[in-house]
C-alpha cells in the first residue's frame, strides 16, 4: 500500500505544484488589474457556484473508485450526468434571479460555472478509478493554471468582474474535455440507475449534506464579511484564503486522491489506521513552518506582493495562521470517513464545525473587525480539529479486521 500511495501522491503533487504555481505567480498582477471590490464580488460568485457544484452529481462520483465492475461504474457515471443536468438547470434559474435582483450581469453565468465544475468532479473521479494519475496531474494544471491565465488576459482587457468569473469557467470546461469523460450510454449489461442509486445511497444521504455544508460555510463567510465590512473586505478575505489554502489544495488534494482508493479497498483495518496516522503525522510536520511564517511575516509579505492596498489581507492572514495550519492537515483526511463508510458520523461532526466557524467569524467581526474575526476563527477551530484528528488516529477496528491484519 505504501509504495503505491507514495508514487501516486508524488505524481499528483508534481502536477498540483505546477497548477498552483501559475495562479500564485499571477496573483500580484491580478491584484493590480482588479480592485478589492471586484475581487469581493468574484469570491462571492465563486463560493455560491462551488456550493452548488460540489453536490451537482449527488456525490455519486465518489463511489466510482470503490466499484470494481465496469458496467456498474458506467451506470454511476450516467446517474451523475443526469443529476448534473438537473443541477445546472436549477442554477440557471438561481443565476437569472440573482442577476435580475442585483443588476450584476455576471451572476447569470452561474449555470455555466456549476455545469463545468460538476463535470470536472465527475471526470476526475472517473480518471481516478482508472489510475490515470498523470492525466489527473495535467488536468489540475489546465484547470487552475489556465483559469489564472484567462483571468489575467481578461483583466488586461479591462473586463472587470466578468473576466474574473469567465476565466475559471473556461478552464474547467477545458479540463473536463481533456479528461475524456464519456458522455454516452457506454457498454451494455449495465444495472438500472435506480438500483445503482440505492446501492450507493450513503453518498447522497450522508456525504452530500457534508460537502454542501462545507462549501456553504465558505459562501456564508464571504457574504457575512461583505455585509458587515463591505465588498473590499470580502476581497481581502477571499484573497487571503485563496493564498493560504493553496498548500492544502496542492498537497491535500494529491494525497487524498491517492489515499482514497487505497483505504476504500482495505477498509478500517489496523494497517489502514497506521497509514492514516503516518499521513497525519507528516502533515503536522509540514504545517508547523507554515503557521510560524504567517505569524511572523504575513502583513509585510502581502503588502510587498500585492501592493499597499492589500496590507489588511496580510493582517488577516496572520490571524488565520493557526486555522490554516489545521486545515492543511485536515484537508486530505476527509476521504478517510468516506472510505470507511463513516459518513454519518463525519456529517454530524462537520455540522458542529461549520456552526463554530460561522459563530466565531460573526463574533470576531463584531468585536474586532476583520482581523479580530481571524483570531476567533483560529481559536474555535483549534478545538474542533483537535477532536477530529484524535478520533481518526484512534478509530476502532472491527474484530474481523484485526484478525485479517495479523501476519
Amino acid at each position: 500500500m505504501r509504495a503505491g500511495l507514495v508514487r501516486s501522491s508524488l505524481t499528483l503533487v508534481a502536477g498540483g505544484a505546477l497548477a498552483q504555481l501559475l495562479p500564485l505567480l499571477l496573483g500580484p498582477w491580478l491584484t493590480r488589474l482588479y480592485t478589492p471590490q471586484e475581487f469581493g464580488h468574484y469570491h462571492l460568485f465563486a463560493a455560491v457556484a462551488a456550493t452548488l457544484a460540489v453536490v451537482a452529481c449527488g456525490r455519486y462520483e465518489f463511489a466510482l473508485p470503490m466499484v470494481a465492475d465496469d458496467a456498474e461504474a458506467h451506470a454511476l457515471r450516467r446517474l451523475g450526468l443526469r443529476l448534473l443536468g438537473v443541477a445546472t438547470a436549477a442554477a440557471a434559474l438561481a443565476g437569472g434571479a440573482w442577476a435580475w435582483a442585483t443588476g450584476h450581469g455576471w451572476a447569470a453565468a452561474l449555470p455555466l460555472a456549476v455545469g463545468a465544475l460538476g463535470a470536472v468532479s465527475l471526470a476526475t473521479l472517473w480518471a481516478n478509478r482508472a489510475g490515470r494519475f498523470r492525466a489527473l496531474a495535467g488536468a489540475r494544471v489546465l484547470q487552475h493554471g489556465g483559469g489564472a491565465v484567462a483571468q489575467a488576459a481578461a483583466g488586461w482587457a479591462g473586463t472587470g468582474v466578468m473576466g474574473l468569473v469567465a476565466g475559471p469557467i473556461l478552464a474547467a470546461a477545458a479540463t473536463a474535455a481533456a479528461l475524456r469523460l464519456p458522455w454516452g450510454r457506454g457498454p451494455g449489461g449495465q444495472p438500472a440507475l435506480g438500483e445503482v442509486a440505492r446501492r450507493h445511497r450513503d453518498f447522497p444521504l450522508w456525504n452530500t449534506p457534508h460537502a454542501f455544508a462545507g462549501t456553504l460555510q465558505d459562501a456564508l463567510a464571504v457574504a457575512l464579511v461583505a455585509a458587515w465590512a463591505g465588498p473590499a473586505a470580502a476581497g481581502f478575505w477571499g484573497l487571503a484564503l485563496r493564498y493560504l489554502k493553496a498548500p492544502a489544495t496542492l498537497v491535500g488534494g494529491a494525497v487524498a486522491q491517492a489515499l482514497y482508493p487505497q483505504l476504500g479497498s482495505a477498509g478500517p483495518t489496523r494497517a489502514a489506521r497506521r497509514a492514516v496516522r503516518r499521513v497525519l503525522g507528516l502533515l503536522v510536520l509540514l504545517a508547523l513552518p507554515l503557521v510560524v511564517v504567517l505569524w511572523v511575516a504575513a502583513p509585510w509579505a502581502f503588502e510587498l506582493a500585492f501592493g499597499s492596498g492589500w496590507r489588511d489581507a496580510g493582517e488577516l492572514a496572520r490571524a488565520l495562521a493557526l486555522y490554516i495550519g489545521l486545515h492543511f492537515v485536515a484537508s486530505p483526511l476527509g476521504v478517510v470517513t468516506m472510505a470507511w463508510r463513516a459518513q454519518r458520523w463525519a456529517l454530524g461532526l462537520a455540522l458542529v464545525g461549520h456552526a463554530l466557524f460561522i459563530g466565531a467569524l460573526a463574533l470576531g467581526l463584531w468585536a474586532g473587525g476583520l482581523a479580530g474575526a481571524g483570531w476567533t476563527v483560529s481559536a474555535a477551530m483549534a478545538a474542533y480539529f483537535g477532536t477530529y484528528f484524535w478520533r481518526l488516529a484512534t478509530w476502532p477496528v472491527p474484530p474481523e479486521a484485526v484478525e485479517q491484519s495479523r501476519p
